[in-house]
């Protein structure tokens, strides 16, 4: 996590109109077997139910418009006044078994709703919010299982004046998506407990903040290594103990190395201080031998990493000035000595290599090409993706499917997070404490913090051929407790990430939590 405080970027807003949101009941339109104008390209502009598609509702609100994703048309939901429309088409005659609907959105946001489902399917209803997406096109994915031949395309808009929806380029066919990590970084947990925190569910009954977790339906957790801590949290010692409780919770594990007595980040990748004045042949000795001491040690008492991090946030690389990404050779060695290392305790211990560029295209390729040409071993690509600091949700998109495809490796959201509301529940000042520092349309509210989880997993999910993994949400149970705080080397420093927590300031779950859940 990258902490200090950012000035977030304008976003801009589009004078084009767009798509609102109903969940009303579908209606027996064309029954065919297949999707009928899912690029909305066979009836120019301005027509009502579209060829292949059905209306309900406000049906002026319902319209095709220029401007497609990938044609000249588009679907628009949009009126001046308050509106609910749902336009929809029916499949018969289908083969049993799973699909999943593809298709390019955007919007303005501001609805009570918009969302495309998949209903009337034989089993479970499946509906997708639209992601607030003013300044680029997001492509969303609906899986389904259909068991009764038959299935209903919805897109959905119940909306106040002036919201607008656009859909465009549907697909549906034979397939699945899904993601196979719901995680969070509990890394603070231990320490807060320590000094008094307390957890509690939704309905205010105390308990293990894992276990709540866990029952909300987080699989993985991630927890944070340094070398040396002066607060002695977060060493080898707390890993191992935390290990044994995530794993008794049956989650897996994410270890996540900083090789720093403290914070690595984009803006300081320290070494630690016993590593101090070492050569670049001793560094790379210092973290294969580290790296392996803390995952052996894991091993042996039956908690064996799922998967590890070589390096925190490391856009500039680490163990800096001799792993700076100035001197890419020896990055190169010192991340692949940690490679090394966390194979030689488990050859299926996955390796991920993170940065903090969730929207950032060319400096992720500019990196990732980099590591690639000196050789870097690596099984996963994980990306800080904060939306108050690292671009639109389409730059986001963009960057996290062109890293699966052009490097061919699975990808992850290895940190994200969104504040519930803005105000401290201490003295310390948050780090997103202001509303110009939001993202339009995700308010700092239960609401749009879980709104945001969401819709930052839709885009995971989509990510072409299975390769976008799942989330992890950063930091869910660190919440205001005296004594852990920013600053390991001062205990009186406060916390500035407790209105992003997964717990509320009644040390109450987070609706947000809801996410866990996500398929």
């Amino acid at each position: 996590m990258f902490h200090p405080r950012r000035t977030l970027r304008a976003l801009f807003l589009p004078l084009i109109a767009g798509l609102a949101l109903t969940a009303l009941p579908a209606q027996t339109a064309q029954a065919a077997s297949t999707l009928t104008n899912g690029g909305f390209e066979s009836d120019g502009a301005g027509v009502a139910a579209p060829t292949g598609w059905s209306e309900y509702g406000t049906t002026a609100a319902s319209y095709t418009e220029a401007g497609g994703h990938g044609g000249s048309y588009r679907l628009t939901h949009y009126s001046s006044a308050a509106y609910k429309v749902e336009t929809y088409q029916y499949l018969s005659g289908l083969t049993n078994g799973n699909y999943k609907l593809t298709a390019w959105v955007r919007s303005g946001g501001g609805q009570n709703s918009a969302y495309i489902a998949l209903k009337n399917c034989g089993g479970t209803d499946q509906r997708t919010d639209l992601p607030v997406s003013a300044s680029g096109w997001l492509h969303i994915v609906v899986p389904v299982s259909v068991t009764n031949n038959q299935c209903t395309i919805s897109i959905n808009s119940d909306a106040n004046a002036g919201n607008w929806i656009n859909v465009d380029d549907l697909t549906f066919a034979s397939g699945t998506s899904s993601t196979s990590i719901k995680g969070s970084d509990v890394s603070s947990l231990a320490k807060s407990e320590a000094k008094g925190g307390i957890y509690r569910t939704s309905s205010g009954t105390t308990g293990d903040a894992l276990a709540i977790l866990k029952s909300a339906g987080q699989n993985y957790a991630r927890v944070k290594v340094w070398v040396n801590a002066a607060d002695g949290y977060n060493g080898k010692t707390q890993v191992l103990a935390m290990a044994k409780r995530i794993k008794a919770q049956g989650m897996k594990l994410l270890v996540d190395f900083h090789y720093s007595d403290t914070w690595a980040d984009p803006g300081a990748q320290t070494v630690p201080s016993a590593w101090a004045g070492h050569s670049y042949s001793q560094l790379k000795t210092d973290v294969y031998n580290h790296t392996y001491d803390v995952l052996n040690a894991l091993k042996a008492q039956g908690t064996t990493a799922d998967m590890v991090q070589v390096g925190n946030e490391i856009n500039g690389g680490m163990l800096w000035s001799a792993g700076s990404t100035d001197n890419w050779s020896q990055l190169a060695g010192l991340l692949n000595s940690g490679y090394s290392a966390v194979k030689a305790v488990s050859s299926s211990t996955q390796v991920a290599l993170h940065l903090a560029k969730g929207g950032d295209l060319t400096g992720t390729r500019w990196w990732f090409d980099n590591a690639v040409a000196n050789g870097v071993n690596f099984d996963v690509i994980g990306l800080s993706y904060y939306g108050y600091w690292h671009g639109a949700l389409s730059d986001f998109q963009t960057t996290l499917d062109d890293a699966a495809s052009r490097y061919g490796k699975p990808v992850f959201v290895a940190e994200t997070a969104y504040p519930f509301r803005l105000d401290s529940d201490d003295s310390f000042e948050n780090i997103i404490d202001l509303s110009s520092e939001l993202v339009s349309g995700y308010p700092a509210t239960t609401a749009g913090q879980t709104r945001w989880m969401n819709d930052v997993a839709s885009i995971v999910e989509a990510v072409p051929n299975g390769r976008g993994l799942g989330v992890f949400y950063w930091e869910s149970t660190w919440t205001a407790v005296t004594g852990n705080g920013w600053d390991p080397t001062d205990s009186s420093s406060g916390n500035g990430w407790e209105n992003q927590a997964l717990f509320d300031y009644d040390n109450k779950a987070q609706p947000a939590m809801a996410w866990f859940s996500h398929r």
